[in-house]
């Protein structure tokens, strides 16, 4: 690249920071849309279910019996125990009207089933409507059921002078994440989304515009060269998004306390390569779409909607059908957000994801290539 070509770049990069500087729609989407969109998917955005709202019905109230076992729901805080109540109406009232999740109904002969041996029945009645929120909330309430079975247990054998029988004990040890927080699962992937949709965004707007107010073909007639407009459009928005980068770092790991334990220059590196990539997907949008408005919706709809429910982002993506497990690998934000999990709670090195690496590398350079061929083609 001639001194030329270097100073024609720079003029192109400096009018480019001159137009984002006096355009405040440009300034707010790649400076404030970042830092908003983050704040609202790790405050808003939580896999962890706590607190299920619950009504209980205890039929048997005058017995400690059934007074003890509800000690478990009132100690956990996996309940939130709402009210009492001694009808079905009210129970069906209140998960109609939204109220509770969960009703738990202990019959009236509870504890003489227990003092008699015998298996005593309970009733749980749950909100449907939520599936995952009800299959989960099943779950804890199996998890207290089954503690409270093995204590019965124990205490009878215990009043015959017998020890319970040996059994299974499955201790369980979470690694990288001991909280199981969702927050750190789901951070590193904001961080990609936001990468990757304000990149590809914010680049296919500012050609559009050119295109839009008319101006590019005052560009097309000034000696600059196609490939030089093109990598002096790319550079402010790179610088961009790097600050988007640094700042959804910074406040992962502050503001929602998401540990990093892998390399920084790891860290810079493969996120250059996406970045590159992103910007590039954007000036090929522009060169298809001749409107912002044009522009805007292609980009929204190649990189948020594929990044949010096919990357794993949200959704594991081994329980996709095989087809659509197929599609993800065509998904560049699915080995980002994998590289991003991988730094931030695993710690581990490019011997790691190397194979991300390599696709990253393949993205950015394809999508650079086409970018500058197909702008290029349009300006001469």
């Amino acid at each position: 690249m001639t001194k030329e070509s270097l100073r024609r770049i720079k003029a192109i990069a400096w009018k480019e920071l001159i137009q984002i500087k006096r355009d405040p729609r440009s300034l707010t989407l790649a400076l404030g849309i970042p830092v908003f969109l983050l704040l609202i998917f790790g405050y808003g955005l939580s896999l962890d279910i706590d607190k299920v709202p619950t009504v209980i019905w205890n039929q048997d109230a005058s017995s400690e019996l059934s007074r003890d076992f509800l000690l478990n729901f009132r100690n956990s805080r996996y309940f939130k125990i709402v009210g009492y109540t001694d009808n079905y109406r009210d129970i069906e009232r209140m998960i109609n009207s939204g109220k509770v999740i969960m009703a738990l109904v202990i019959p009236k002969d509870f504890s003489r089933y227990i003092k008699a041996g015998a298996t005593a029945p309970l009733q749980l009645l749950m909100d449907g409507s939520d599936a995952n929120t009800a299959t989960i909330a099943r779950g804890y309430v199996r998890a207290v059921v089954s503690g409270y079975n093995v204590k019965l247990l124990t205490g009878a054998l215990a009043s015959r002078g017998l020890e319970p029988s040996k059994s299974l004990d499955a201790r369980s040890r979470i690694w990288y994440n001991m909280g199981l927080t969702s927050t750190w699962f789901i951070a590193p992937g904001v961080i990609a989304m936001i990468i990757m949709i304000i990149a590809a965004l914010l680049t296919s707007i500012c050609i559009a515009r050119e295109w839009e107010r008319g101006t590019m073909e005052q560009l097309i007639s000034t000696p600059v060269k196609g490939k030089e407009l093109v990598i002096g459009k790319f550079l402010p928005y790179f610088a961009i998004g790097f600050f988007d980068l640094s700042v959804g770092v910074l406040m992962a790991i502050f503001l929602f306390g998401v540990p990093f334990r892998g390399s920084y220059f790891l860290l810079v590196t493969l996120s250059f390569l996406f970045l590159t990539g992103a910007l590039s997907q954007g000036i090929l949008i522009s060169t298809v779409a001749r409107t912002q408005l044009m522009a805007s919706q292609l980009a929204t709809l190649t990189t948020m909607i594929p990044t949010m429910i096919l990357s794993g982002f949200i959704y594991p993506i081994f329980n996709m059908p095989k087809a659509l497990q197929t599609v993800t690998y065509f998904i560049p934000a699915r080995y980002y957000i994998t590289i991003l999990r991988d730094l931030f709670l695993k710690g581990g090195g490019i011997d790691v994801v190397w194979d991300e690496a390599v696709f990253l590398v393949m993205f950015a350079a394809l999508m650079l290539t086409l970018a500058v061929r197909k702008f290029k083609k349009k300006v001469t």
